[in-house]
């Protein structure tokens, strides 16, 4: 029994400090994944990502038209055709289609690749608008991964949006 008081009073007079300390920071938190959805500029990056690829996506989607197309005559005429024609088409969609998957392959890639490098670009300048928000603001400390809960009323999410968008306003 003493010795669970020991350690309850030890405890208490451990945490004393620290309470004291923690009624006296200013604290906030923020959802990045709200900002990195309604942010204007990851719109932009989106609308940018979109028309940089669409050449390549309209010109894939034709390449895979033809080819539906060659397997649709070649199931419809294959029985008429001759055995070296049949054969002669079956090669050439199966070139058709390997090609088609190769450049289906590297369109991702580039397509992830510049994906991670405009999010890159936007969490950075999410993570400024964070920091320019807590300095003018004067918070200790701004959290935004890994909160289990938060309350509403220290939510910075809203405002730093706000900032955001008057920043993509001043740009256009």
């Amino acid at each position: 029994m003493k010795t669970l008081k020991k350690i309850i009073l030890t405890a208490m007079i451990g945490l004393t400090p620290m309470t004291g300390l923690a009624q006296e920071l200013k604290i906030a938190v923020v959802n990045p994944n709200r900002l990195l959805e309604e942010a204007p500029q990851a719109k932009l990056a989106l609308k940018k990502l979109e028309k940089e690829f669409a050449t390549r996506d309209n010109k894939l989607l034709t390449e895979q038209k033809a080819i539906k197309k060659d397997e649709e005559k070649l199931a419809r005429d294959g029985a008429i055709m001759s055995e070296a024609e049949r054969r002669k088409i079956e090669r050439d969609l199966i070139s058709k289609k390997r090609e088609l998957r190769r450049a289906l392959d590297e369109l991702r890639e580039d397509r992830t690749f510049r994906s991670n490098e405009e999010r890159g670009k936007l969490l950075r300048y999410v993570n400024d608008a964070i920091t320019t928000v807590g300095k003018q603001e004067k918070y200790d400390l701004i959290l935004y991964e890994g909160i289990a809960f938060a309350n509403p009323a220290i939510d910075l999410t809203g405002m730093i949006l706000e900032r955001l968008k008057k920043e993509a306003k001043a740009k256009q």
